[in-house]
């Protein structure tokens, strides 16, 4: 009769064992869930629109007797003086004009006369830019190109000129006839060196032009650079 108990005490022992085991595995289960973790997670950051790269600027270039010539305009900063510069290239103006007027230590300036010094047919004189030019920092100084004129600041049409020196007495420094200055448009990017060598050309008095070449330094085409 003392075994009754005992047997009893056993038959239970098992269901006791089972049953605190199962916490266990759910506990272990529960660990192994990642959701509150991923909630946690931060988004990544946008990525940034990359930064548009600058118009590239146009490119003309001028063959002359000395050497090709090649200018970069500022399209942005002279917009109405490159518009009527780049309109004579392509219609061909400059082809057949010469460096009519060279003075070394100054400049040496082209783009209207002829080889028997007749002045070529132009368009409508362009709006002097000289005061927004100057403010953007271009300058009379070597290597740059401005547009040439007569003492009435907005007469300048097709002829231009390379400066071949420091020559701020050119800049705009007034809104008046005399401090109104010559509107830069780009530079000489190559060919300096023709520049030079035109600079150093021998000139003469011809139809009542002082510093004219004694010998055409022509300029046989000028074209846009792609």
């Amino acid at each position: 009769m003392r075994l009754l108990p005992l047997l009893a005490v056993l038959a239970i022992l098992p269901l006791v064992a089972q049953a605190s085991t199962k916490p266990k595995t759910k506990a272990k289960s529960s660990t192994t869930k990642p959701v509150a973790e991923s909630a946690t997670e931060a988004a990544p950051a946008p990525t940034p629109d990359p930064t548009p790269a600058p118009k590239p600027k146009p490119r003309v270039k001028l063959d002359t007797s000395y050497g090709p010539i090649v200018l970069e305009l500022e399209a942005e900063l002279a917009p109405a003086t490159v518009e009527n510069f780049l309109r004579y290239v392509t219609e061909g103006h400059y082809a057949g004009t010469i460096f009519h007027r060279v003075i070394p230590g100054f400049m040496v300036q082209c783009g209207g006369m002829t080889e028997n010094l007749v002045e070529k047919p132009s368009h409508a004189p362009v709006i002097n830019e000289a005061p927004a030019t100057f403010k953007a920092g271009l300058k009379n100084v070597p290597g740059t190109i401005a547009m040439a004129r007569t003492n009435d600041p907005q007469s300048a049409s097709s002829q231009f000129f390379i400066n071949t020196a420091v020559n701020t007495s050119l800049d705009h420094s007034a809104p008046t006839a005399e401090g109104y200055g010559y509107c830069v448009f780009g530079r000489v990017i190559e060919g300096m060196e023709a520049v030079a060598k035109i600079e150093k050309v021998t000139t003469v008095w011809r139809r009542g032009m002082q510093n004219v070449p004694e010998y055409p330094v022509r300029i046989k085409s000028a074209e846009i650079l792609k």
